[in-house]
């Protein structure tokens, strides 16, 4: 006895003609993200490759890229220079000295770290530099001082008005 409901791959239909899905899957199949098309977008841009380089050597159009990949167009250096520290620091743990002096090289050539603390605002005896110069100040704050400033030949009101009354 056969199971009618049974979906096998050389079912018909009434008529003798083979079933169908019911969506015609035609056209170019959905891209599928995984962590592998990240890493590898994250270290194409860290390596300097343009979006169009990185889609054709991926074999999806830029915008495809865009949607994607957004972030790692946007941080792929910070990403690959992160996991190249792991990497170093799992490796200078284990003793390694090739390890420890590039780690060291790396983290010379970030520069000194800024202080977490907040800095509380200089006032404005604070603001020369070395050179005895004061800091430059921006646009807004210029304005602001120079509308502190009364010009001289501005007098009183009443004394421009004819009183004629």
């Amino acid at each position: 006895m056969s199971d009618e409901k049974s979906e096998a791959p050389g079912e018909v239909d009434l008529f003798g003609m083979p079933v169908r899905p019911i969506r015609d899957r035609r056209g170019r199949p959905c891209f599928k993200k995984d962590k592998e098309n990240q890493d590898f977008v994250a270290v194409r841009i860290a390596a300097g490759w343009s979006q169009a380089r990185i889609a054709e050597d991926m074999g999806i159009d830029e915008k495809t890229l865009r949607k994607h990949f957004s972030r790692e167009l946007e941080n792929g250096r910070v990403f690959v220079e992160g996991l190249v520290l792991d990497v170093l620091l799992k490796q200078t743990r284990e003793g390694k000295s090739p390890a420890i002096r590039q780690l060291r090289e790396m983290l010379e050539a970030a520069g000194p770290q800024a202080p977490r603390g907040r800095s509380k605002p200089k006032s404005d005896e604070e603001e020369e530099d070395e050179d005895g110069k004061a800091a430059p100040v921006g646009k807004k704050e210029q304005q602001m001082q120079d509308a502190q400033v009364v010009p001289p030949e501005y007098g009183d009101i009443f004394d421009r008005i004819d009183r004629r009354h």
